[in-house]
């Protein structure tokens, strides 16, 4: 095998597959970066046990040549080592050329380096994917989805169910559900599914996460979503993503969601979330980074927090708005914070059924997003 090829665009894909190498596996070959030098154009894929990604870059784009392809051919290369070689050699240019022994030799400018390969055939392939049941969607609108929801899936393999987000699609509806138990972010976005599709799936929240951090964020990126009993495939331009599907029953989060409520809260978000922040810088010295939440007259409302150990604070924020009953009520400081920079608008409405029941967050500007956080009993 030997190929010239643009050190830049081959720096940004390495980036890309290295996220889906493990740093310690029990298959040695995965520790590695495959690398298949077609007549099309160079590949290279990393893998692990949860996702495999697979970047291409194509001998010509936009009238540039990226890669020249003298002989065709395939080689495993430790990933850490050829990632840090390829950042720091000279030129623009890198040449990479294998022999029958897999040793690989890696020339830029006046430098070179030998390194050992490994047998592409011994690396394990990509799942194959049925591609009759798939649908689209913006890359910037899955990226809004994963954001809004991943960081309420648990970090506790306790329930492995609940480090995934649920994805249910209905009547062209997509309904994204994540919960640790404690709090729950759910995001619906409207599509179109060839043959009205209907999916029930579990995506682990690692994968979705790494996945939104090779994605370019615009509308013009279309995703390309392939399902299969036990595998996801996310199709870009110039990417394959694979994730393995969780396995398993989700919890039915659909009856935690309260539909009614006794007090009503408007806030101005940015506001609200700084006077939190502000309450938490004590809270974080407790153990359950506490904060405690009191509705008062002329739509004021107390926030305060107490650790016996260093201290307490105390900040009266003004609503836009108070309807309903007095609300005494403590809470995550973090699962607030959390939840209201997902929300993203300038306004929100906290909808409380009571002092010990789950309250939902919402905002008018975005009615496709809500969040719902459990109350900590400390009253």
């Amino acid at each position: 095998m030997k190929f010239l090829i643009q050190k830049e665009r081959l720096s940004k894909s390495i980036q890309d597959v290295i996220k889906a190498v493990a740093s310690r596996t029990t298959i040695p070959i995965l520790i590695g970066i495959k690398i298949d030098a077609t007549d099309e154009g160079v590949a290279l894929t990393g893998s692990n046990s949860d996702i495999s990604i697979k970047s291409f870059i194509p001998k010509e784009e936009n009238d540039t040549e990226l890669v020249d392809i003298i002989e065709p051919g395939s080689i495993v290369l430790h990933a850490r080592f050829f990632s840090e070689i390829v950042r720091k050699l000279p030129d623009s240019i890198i040449e990479i050329t294998v022999d029958d022994q897999f040793k690989t030799i890696i020339r830029s400018g006046n430098a070179e380096f030998v390194i050992h390969g490994l047998d592409a055939e011994e690396y394990p392939r990509l799942p194959i994917i049925d591609s009759e049941n798939s649908f689209t969607l913006p890359a910037d609108l899955l990226i809004t989805l994963v954001k809004q929801t991943v960081f309420a899936v648990s970090q506790s393999e306790t329930r492995p169910i609940l480090t995934g987000i649920h994805w249910v699609f209905e009547n062209n509806e997509l309904i994204a559900v994540a919960t640790d138990s404690h709090r729950l972010a759910l995001k619906k976005a409207t599509l179109q599914i060839a043959n009205n599709l209907a999916y029930n799936i579990v995506i682990p929240g690692k994968s979705l996460s790494e996945l939104i951090k090779i994605l370019e964020d615009n509308n013009q990126t279309v995703v390309e979503i392939f399902v299969t009993t036990n595998q996801i495939l996310f199709k870009a331009k110039n990417i394959l993503f694979y994730s393995r599907l969780l396995e398993g029953k989700y919890p039915n989060t659909a009856k935690l969601i309260p539909t009614d409520n006794k007090t009503k809260v408007k806030i101005n978000t940015k506001e609200f979330l700084q006077a939190v922040d502000r309450a938490s810088l004590l809270a974080r010295e407790g153990k359950n980074n506490v904060v405690k939440f009191t509705t008062m007259e002329q739509n004021m409302i107390e926030i305060t927090s107490y650790t016996p150990e260093i201290g307490k604070v105390v900040e009266k924020v003004k609503s836009l708005s108070i309807e309903g009953e007095e609300i005494k009520i403590s809470f995550s400081a973090k699962y607030m914070i959390d939840a209201l920079r997902a929300i993203d608008g300038s306004e929100a409405t906290i909808y409380f059924t009571g002092t010990m029941r789950p309250f939902v967050i919402k905002t008018d500007q975005d009615e496709t997003i809500l969040q719902l956080i459990l109350p900590v009993r400390t009253f």
